[in-house]
């Protein structure tokens, strides 16, 4: 073995499965067309956030069958709006109030997905990617994190938010908390 077929396998052994690589997920046009399921307030991190998921893909999880291929869940975050000190300011509805667009970060499942990856950082056939305000890929995002945060969910095939799918009737859930 020369070295170059050395250093090759090392990398595509050893390297490659710990990165996590966000180049397969597209930004998730229409997303704003799926059901709007949950809002979420995030006062640790001063955002406002809207969860998306295509209807095609709440309707198989109320019918009982798991997110299919091709599913994408979106996350869009605003920024809360702030008084004068920097905290978040919160409406007679006792929620944050809503500021401009932050960003958007998508989880998109595919079949055949996730192979790559060791076993300590795999989310299934997940992968994910962050873009900012103008739809581009954030390339400061570190796509490690979601993987990370995501793992300890795998009973809900690493959707933090999968009970709120299932439990959709109508009215997007508001909660506090993560996500």
């Amino acid at each position: 073995m020369n070295l170059r077929t050395a250093l090759l396998s090392f990398f595509v052994l050893f390297l490659a499965p710990a990165w996590a690589g966000g180049d397969k997920v597209a930004f998730p046009e229409g997303f704003e067309k799926g059901v709007l399921y949950a809002t979420v307030d995030r006062p640790d991190v001063k955002q406002y956030r809207e969860l998306f998921v295509p209807r095609s893909s709440l309707e198989a999880l109320q019918a009982g069958k798991p997110l299919p291929s091709g599913t994408v869940l979106t996350l869009v975050q605003y920024r809360a709006k702030l008084d004068a000190q920097g905290a978040p300011i919160v409406g007679q509805n006792g929620r944050l109030l809503r500021g401009g667009l932050a960003g958007i970060v998508a989880m998109e499942k595919r079949t055949g997905w996730g192979s790559e990856y060791a076993d300590e950082i795999r989310n299934g056939e997940w992968e994910y990617q962050a873009f900012t305000a103008d739809r581009k890929v954030n390339d400061k995002a570190k796509l490690e994190t979601c993987f990370q945060c995501h793992k300890p969910h795998d009973d809900t095939d690493f959707v933090f938010s999968l009970e709120k799918i299932k439990g959709y009737s109508g009215k997007a859930n508001v909660r506090n908390g993560t996500h």
